[in-house]
């Protein structure tokens, strides 16, 4: 017997019973919300938890213990190279490419069997829609210039602190930096939005913002709380165009200029190639 199958049964009698604001009963269930926000839920649990040094460190002792006849010398050896530092990073951006997209990906085609066009990866009408993201991103990137001065900011970007040590160091943060942008943007605007959208509607963005604030905790407050707004435009220009795009682009430009001006206000641009 399908342990699931009575849990469904469940859900469904409660949905049948359940009033809309007309007294009407509802007669037909939208598993797809359900299905995306469990699973955007093990997948944000999974991301806050694997993210960690501590984790990625553990990972490589048991497969240095696995694979290795000298797993202490070969883990020394390893964390004594220059490059490693950059790994770390590698392990957080790679743990976004697993949680919030891959994962995602195989819910879409595997159990929605859904085209992945209709989750945000076209171009949709974006553009139509560019200028909204240019109005949207213009005063960002004025008011980074102007917190860039600021030692709170300068202290926590870039999150790589060795991005100034040369241009190897900061091509690599900022390729795996920037990654992990898109796979964001497919996750809340693509992912979510899209599959919550023919039951919620518009409020599949709101629906969207709660989680999407929750990634922010830990970062700076004035960041955290803009993500409420941002989130909320991004949402809304996402619903419209039907597309992640230009909120990846909008990401990335601000990204971008927010590790160059607190380097630039800081130790610099890198003077070397490699490190």
């Amino acid at each position: 017997m399908n342990p699931i199958k009575p849990f469904i049964s469940v859900l469904n009698t409660l949905h049948v019973e359940s009033k809309d604001g007309g007294g009407n009963e509802k007669n037909q269930w939208d598993f797809r919300p359900a299905i995306v926000l469990m699973v955007a839920a093990l997948c944000l649990l999974l991301l806050n938890y694997l993210k960690y040094n501590t984790v990625f460190n553990a990972v490589l002792e048991k497969g240095f213990e696995l694979f290795s006849d000298n797993p202490v010398g070969a883990l020394y050896a390893l964390k004594s190279q220059t490059f490693f530092p950059i790994l770390s990073q590698a392990w957080w951006s790679f743990l976004h490419v697993i949680t919030f997209v891959l994962i995602p990906l195989f819910v879409i085609k595997k159990v929605l069997k859904e085209p992945l066009s209709h989750y945000g990866l076209g171009l949709g009408d974006l553009k139509r829609d560019y200028k909204w993201y240019l109005l949207l991103v213009s005063p960002i990137l004025f008011f980074v210039f102007l917190v860039s001065f600021r030692e709170d900011f300068t202290s926590h970007y870039p999150f790589y602190n060795l991005a100034y040590r040369s241009w190897a160091d900061l091509i690599a943060w900022e390729v795996l930096y920037l990654l992990q942008f898109f796979c964001v943007e497919f996750f809340f605007r693509g992912f979510i939005i899209q599959a919550c959208r023919p039951t919620f509607g518009v409020n599949a963005i709101f629906v969207m913002i709660v989680p999407y604030l929750m990634l922010h905790f830990g970062k700076p407050w004035l960041e955290a709380t803009g993500a409420i707004l941002f989130g909320l435009f991004l949402g809304v220009l996402a619903f419209r165009s039907r597309s992640i795009w230009g909120g990846v682009m909008v990401h990335i430009s601000i990204a971008l200029s927010m590790d160059i001006a607190s380097l630039l206000q800081t130790k610099g641009l890198p003077q070397q190639w490699l490190p």
